[in-house]
């Protein structure tokens, strides 16, 4: 089954491997990393966050670091930044929590990398389902999603 984000990556012309492993209820990118033989730190997870203006916005972080919303929040010109409950990041992004991608979501949201991320020569991010990861050069999610290179990693 190709997915929404497939279909995005499909029509730019991006080169990337699939990868399906086995999902477990809330086990994230350790689950997904110990899976598939990757380092966390180059799994890389979608977020769907809010601003203060109640805003939706996109974050993608190093699986191993968590996210400075006081940082993002900063550098993006807001007051504050929460991740949005789950429902709600579905309603946004049209997937289920735990399948979110950033590519192929259901409303245009702006998009946030770590800065580090592009330091990877690959990175293994959500296909538009739980259990299915996509492995792409990072570069490709700038040149597709417009996304803008931040510094809001903490470690965690």
């Amino acid at each position: 089954m190709v997915t929404q984000a497939e279909r995005v990556l499909r029509a730019h012309g991006v080169q990337y491997t699939e990868h399906p492993y086995r999902y477990e209820e809330k086990g994230g990118t350790a689950v997904s990393s110990r899976e598939l033989g990757v380092e966390e730190h180059a799994v890389i997870k979608t977020l769907v966050m809010e601003d203060d203006a109640r805003e939706p916005l996109i974050v993608l972080m190093h699986g191993d670091r968590q996210v400075s919303t006081k940082n993002l929040a900063r550098q993006i010109g807001a007051r504050s930044v929460q991740p949005c409950a789950p429902d709600v990041a579905d309603k946004h992004s049209g997937y289920q929590v735990g399948g979110t991608s950033p590519f192929g979501t259901k409303r245009k949201m702006p998009v946030y990398l770590e800065r580090t991320i592009l330091l990877l020569p690959r990175v293994y991010l959500n296909g538009g389902r739980r259990g299915f990861l996509i492995a792409l050069d990072p570069a490709e999610i700038v040149r597709v999603l417009g996304a803008t290179a931040v510094d809001a990693a903490i470690e965690g």
